[in-house]
């Protein structure tokens, strides 16, 4: 089931996937001593810090939208954290910010969902416990 609600969200994912449009969120500048979450001189875009967490142990798959879709094999535990600025217009009608992780191994043998959590700002935002039970994802719209 896990599994299927992977497949089945990454789907989605890619098929809402970024167009070009001219209102896409901007990375903001790596290399950039500007504070998060305050807005540029214009008063315009508005930058967060966003962090993506997986839980458990092992290997495992990972598909997370920040700017655009993702899908990573990765090691467990997992984070991601980069900048994202947001425009006027992103910042009233929101964004979604999300993680799926993919399915990891439990100590009694059995496929399970792993953990995840989303940070912004470094505020924990949202979480799920992963497992048999749960949403099996993370999602959060961020304005």
């Amino acid at each position: 089931m896990a599994i299927t609600a992977l497949i089945a969200t990454t789907g989605l994912m890619a098929a809402c996937g970024s167009s070009g449009d001219v209102d896409k969120p901007e990375r903001a500048d790596k290399g950039s001593s500007a504070a998060s979450s305050k807005p540029t001189s214009k008063g315009e875009g508005r930058t967060y810090e966003v962090t993506f967490e997986v839980g458990g142990k092992g290997k495992s798959t990972v598909a997370y939208n920040l700017d655009t879709n993702h899908f990573e094999q990765v090691t467990l535990p997992w984070k991601k954290s980069d900048k994202i600025t947001l425009n006027r217009t992103e910042r009233k009608v929101g964004i979604t910010l999300s993680v799926v992780p993919g399915p990891m191994i439990l100590s009694n043998g059995q496929a399970a969902a792993a953990p995840c959590s989303i940070f912004v700002d470094g505020k924990k935002v949202t979480s799920d416990p992963g497992g048999a039970e749960g949403k099996h994802m993370c999602e959060y719209a961020l304005r």
